[in-house]
């Protein structure tokens, strides 16, 4: 059944005719030993390959009572590309499947492959066999596989790659295969070595569903090969959860009941893949989440907090994202839910502390606080800095006396002042923090950027940076506009680590409440809430989170200074203009 595929045929160019028979003969006793120990082909009576008059489906012959003959002779004379097949080749050329993670080259179709799509592809006859002088005629006139999914064209880059060399060479680079010494006996490569239709289908027997050689429960089949290294504990292998009802349905070809149970199938589908990269059920990517989490499978509704004022825009790009894409290198501004979320790992475990990953996070590429790329993030923030680092993908929402927008160098431990993201803060002395928070305290990025109903913010709805009522997609209102009336929800952000007694009561700063309240001058005229670069400020001008809002403040009249100068613990002056009053300098 399997030919010397033509893409080998080179190996022969040097060899005799009579040599080049001997081969193709030793070929196909090769193959009648693989395929003698195939399942025994009655099953095919009652599946939809049996053609004949007798057949179940909707598309039989006419008056043909043999069941055998559409893919079979019993002569020899009959074979073109494999032990006793009836059929001739498609002569078309194929889009093979391809993508950015693809590590196997796949060629044109060959093989078993290429036997199944002399009625699969469209192009061939069903009723044109070898042995025939005539074409057989089939019920209502039907002459090629009709449209629908068992006609799959020529374009297989939507479809399960196939004709390739499955390897100890492949499984090196993709370690995410199983060694092909260790395949079960369901799942079997050809003589060649390559992975075929048949090694996933068994066209005699339908015993689990779509001629398939395993389940497709709980993924079963595509677990024999694909080896997901986290995936048994991940959220997608072990949820129950189920769909409530409501359309979209998210297993629109499945009778599964649970996410689980559906496992790979949740996303992805192995032929006619709308998303063809990557074979998922949905072209656009976001999709392919949103139709469970939207509160109608999953307990989470992100597609509603992706629908606030601010939220992370998945729906603005297509086709962009890559899984293995380089932050040290510029790219197209972008973000995918797969930039943040491995969903062949992601759980619902929430016990790790900052700035660990949690597990909705797990298994995720990151960018270092050194600027390495690594594969599987070990912090949050190296999460982060993939899109707001060193090619920053927003632009700087304030204007500074020091402009920097790289959140990698903003957060460095040996920078003059930052919120301890990456570690506890340069300050000592905090006597405004909050309970549990101290100065030894490490926050996530996620402590400020979150839902503003979400769990951080005393709420019910999703955790995590998805969505928010209020602006740059913070937990709580932060208010950077000039003299508004004080009110404390304006700076309740900021209240969530810090007392706005003891800001108020200004035990740190005698001028805080004049500033706040007297003046409305919003913090972030002040501090910069992420830090200040090592590179570009200094612990005398920079400490304290100090770095003006230029829209503000200007440099005194007379000496054209503006600056602000650290003289020790809760010490310090000013040289600026602000709000019509001259520091040269102001001393506290």
């Amino acid at each position: 059944m399997l030919a010397i595929p033509t893409t080998r045929g080179s190996r022969f160019s040097a060899i005799s005719g009579a040599e080049a028979a001997a081969v193709r003969c030793l070929a196909a006793l090769v193959w009648i030993a693989w395929f003698s120990v195939q399942p025994a082909m009655a099953g095919v009576m009652d599946t939809k390959h049996n053609l004949s008059a007798s057949g179940p489906g909707t598309v039989r012959a006419e008056k043909e009572g043999r069941v055998c003959i559409f893919c079979h002779t019993p002569h020899m004379g009959g074979m073109t590309e494999g032990l006793w097949w009836n059929r001739s080749d498609s002569t078309a050329t194929y889009i093979p499947y391809d993508s950015p993670t693809m590590h196997a080259k796949v060629g044109q179709p060959t093989g078993s492959s290429k036997l199944c799509l002399s009625c699969h592809d469209g192009t061939v006859a069903l009723g044109k066999v070898l042995s025939e002088k005539r074409e057989i005629g089939m019920v209502g006139g039907v002459r090629f596989m009709p449209k629908g999914a068992a006609r799959l064209g020529t374009d297989l880059s939507d479809d399960h790659p196939v004709s390739f060399d499955y390897d100890d060479i492949l499984v090196k680079e993709n370690t995410e295969l199983v060694d092909p010494s260790t395949l079960v006996d369901e799942v079997r490569l050809d003589p060649f070595g390559q992975l075929q239709c048949t090694s996933c289908h068994d066209p005699h027997d339908k015993g689990f569903g779509k001629f398939l050689v395993a389940p497709l429960e709980r993924s079963a089949l595509c677990l024999v090969c694909h080896d997901k290294k986290a995936w048994p504990s991940s959220a997608h292998a072990v949820s129950e959860a189920k769909w409530n009802g409501s359309e979209p349905d998210p297993w629109p070809d499945s009778d599964l009941d649970t996410v689980a149970r559906n496992a790979c199938a949740n996303c992805h589908r192995s032929h006619s893949a709308p998303g063809n990269v990557w074979n998922l059920n949905y072209e656009v990517e976001e999709d392919n989440c949103l139709v469970c989490h939207n509160g109608q499978v999953a307990a989470t509704d992100i597609e509603s907090e992706i629908a606030a004022l601010s939220y992370h825009p998945v729906e603005l790009t297509s086709d962009i994202h890559n899984p293995d894409e380089d932050a040290t290198l510029p790219l197209d501004d972008h973000v995918e839910c797969t930039d943040c979320h491995n969903p062949h790992e992601a759980t619902s475990d929430d016990s790790a502390r900052a700035p660990y990953v949690k597990g909705a996070l797990k298994g995720v590429s990151g960018l270092t606080a050194e600027g390495r790329m690594v594969e599987r993030a070990s912090f949050e923030y190296e999460i982060c800095f993939k899109c707001h680092a060193q090619f920053s993908m927003t632009e700087p929402a304030i204007s500074r006396q020091i402009l920097e927008n790289d959140k990698r160098l903003q957060f460095d431990p040996n920078g003059p002042s930052f919120h301890p993201v990456e570690a506890y803060g340069t300050n000592p002395n905090v006597p405004s923090l909050l309970p549990p928070y101290n100065e030894t305290t490490i926050i996530y990025c996620t402590d400020c950027h979150s839902s503003d109903a979400g769990p951080g913010a005393g709420g019910s709805r999703p955790a995590g940076p998805h969505g928010s009522a209020y602006k740059f997609l913070l937990e709580r209102e932060y208010n950077t506009l000039d003299e508004v009336d004080y009110k404390f929800t304006l700076y309740d952000l900021c209240y969530k680590c810090h007392s706005e007694q003891s800001i108020l009561n200004d035990e740190s700063f005698r001028g805080h409440r004049l500033h706040i309240v007297e003046e409305n001058t919003p913090c972030s005229v002040c501090h910069d809430p992420h830090g200040i670069s090592s590179s570009q400020g200094n612990f005398t001008n920079n400490s304290n989170l100090m770095n003006f809002d230029v829209s503000t403040v200007s440099p005194a009249v007379g000496s054209g200074v503006m600056d602000f100068e650290d003289l020790g613990d809760f010490k310090g002056r000013c040289y600026l203009l602000c709000h019509g009053e001259d520091h040269d300098p102001l001393e506290y």
